[in-house]
């Protein structure tokens, strides 16, 4: 007479499956993590524009026109947490240009398909023009 033997246990094509599911799985969720990162560190150079422009109405406030980075920004280049490098440019006395450009691994930011990788902060005769618009919260 024969026994019935079942055997417990996975065979190597159910632990394959497996693996390959978690790999997938913790592939989505790492990618998922970095554009989630990137996307937080966007503030470093948000928060540096708007200190910037503040630090600009103060300066002209004063001034004949808007000051030079060195003047208004304490001659730091680069945002608090050094995300992104900071540069003044346009400067008279009714415009300035605040530009903050993405450092390393930063530089692959993006929402919607457009770059974050340069944010600009436009100010001209008291109009704030802030761009790429997708890059800047609502």
């Amino acid at each position: 007479m024969k026994k019935n033997m079942h055997k417990a246990g996975f065979t190597l094509i159910e632990m394959v499956i497996t693996v390959l599911i978690f790999a997938i799985l913790a592939t989505i969720s790492v990618y998922t993590y970095s554009s989630y990162e990137l996307r937080g560190r966007r503030i470093d150079a948000i928060s540096a524009l708007l200190s910037i422009s503040l630090a600009e109405e103060r300066y002209r406030s004063t001034n004949t026109q808007y000051g030079t980075l060195a003047q208004v920004w304490n001659n730091v280049s680069s945002s608090s947490e050094g995300y992104y490098t900071l540069d003044i440019s346009n400067i008279s006395g009714s415009s300035y240009t605040i530009t903050a450009t993405a450092v390393g691994n930063q530089a692959n930011d993006a929402s919607n398909g457009t770059s974050c990788a340069t944010l600009t902060l436009i100010s001209s005769d008291g109009t704030i023009t802030k761009s790429p618009s997708d890059c800047w919260p609502t």
